[in-house]
């Protein structure tokens, strides 16, 4: 996973990054004064608003583009970041678990609309969820509760295939496994299996080579299925909301990742961190955001992802933002994003 622009090593221990994080200062009311984002929605006067909100999205996706010499939220220069390569062949896959073990961060929407930008850079792509409320299954449009089999069968039982179970989307070049509650019943029933961390792993071994990138969406926790996404993983991608509360979990998971790399995955590394939910007409963001460089560094992908409506549409569409909205602002970041994990 090199890179002619290959990003630093966090520039803090566990320890250290949560001294500096404590740190964050929340700005008084009247400094907050006037720079509440207000959410923008489709009015009921029909497809005039929804024309001009198209024709707002594709000008900051315009001007996404042009400001790739410019600073970035993140305070520093964009990185050059090369075409993606054509492939030859597809696979071996490399992992990359999308965790936090705090919810609403954008874990889900990260793992569906990354693996369809990743898709349209020519990359096969499985999507893995890996979490019991199954909500990548439904932002693909899939209801869980309707499966007849899932991940949790490829786990229990050993007649199951993964083949067996995993389907086709709307998006070509991504393929999911899907999950249902059921899956909550696996981390109890694992705790006697042998090599129990090490389970994930041997249920994707026999799809590698079929794919270029498996996306594993995890639970917003740190047990054992967390545990076992950790243990099959290339790499780490980290979502992490704008918000004070949410740094304040990030040393907790660092701290988880180095242990699995001592004891389970030396291989294991830390692909990025990736800023969502930023509201640059906030103080508070812009201030999570410097304490997150200071923290991490060169870690900290420059694509960030801004609040936007046009993600909570997408799951009502069970689509990706790729091809719901495909000129909006929110579509350019991830194939921007794309674009980063391939580089790197």
């Amino acid at each position: 996973m090199s890179t002619p622009n290959e990003p630093a090593k966090p520039s803090a221990s566990a320890g250290s990054a949560a001294a500096s994080l404590s740190q964050v200062t929340i700005a008084t009311p009247a400094e907050h004064d006037g720079d509440e984002p207000s959410e923008d929605t489709i009015s009921s006067r029909g497809r005039k608003a929804k024309r001009a909100k198209d024709a707002k999205d594709a000008k900051d996706a315009k001007q996404q583009e042009r400001d790739v010499d410019a600073i970035g939220p993140t305070g520093r220069p964009y990185r050059e970041i090369p075409d993606p390569p054509p492939l030859e062949r597809h696979g071996p896959a490399l992992v990359m678990a999308m965790c936090n073990q705090k919810g609403g961060v954008g874990k889900t929407t990260s793992t569906i609309n990354l693996g369809a930008a990743l898709a349209e850079c020519g990359r096969r792509v499985l999507l893995v969820d890996f979490d019991p409320q199954g909500a990548l299954s439904v932002g693909l449009g899939i209801q869980p509760h309707e499966l007849d089999q899932t991940v949790y069968n490829v786990i229990m039982e050993r007649s199951v295939s993964i083949t067996d179970v995993i389907r086709k989307t709307r998006v070509d070049g991504v393929d999911l496994l899907p999950s249902n509650i059921d899956l909550s019943a696996a981390e109890v029933q694992l705790v006697a299996e042998v090599g129990r961390e090490h389970t994930l792993l041997r249920v994707l071994r026999p799809v590698m080579n079929d794919y270029d990138y498996v996306l594993v969406d995890c639970q917003p926790s740190l047990g054992l299925l967390t545990v076992n996404a950790l243990t099959a993983a290339d790499g780490v991608i980290i979502p992490l909301e704008c918000e004070f509360f949410s740094l304040r979990g990030v040393a907790l998971l660092i701290d988880t990742i180095e242990k699995v790399q001592e004891r389970l995955n030396p291989k294991l590394d830390i692909t990025g961190i990736l800023a969502t939910m930023y509201d640059p007409r906030t103080l508070h963001s812009k201030e999570v955001m410097a304490r997150v460089v200071e923290a991490f560094g060169d870690t900290v992908f420059d694509t960030v992802i801004n609040r936007t409506v046009r993600f909570p549409e997408t799951t009502v569409a069970g689509e990706p933002i790729t091809t719901w909205a495909p000129k909006s602002a929110g579509a350019a970041a991830y194939r921007a994003l794309a674009r980063e994990v391939i580089a790197r």
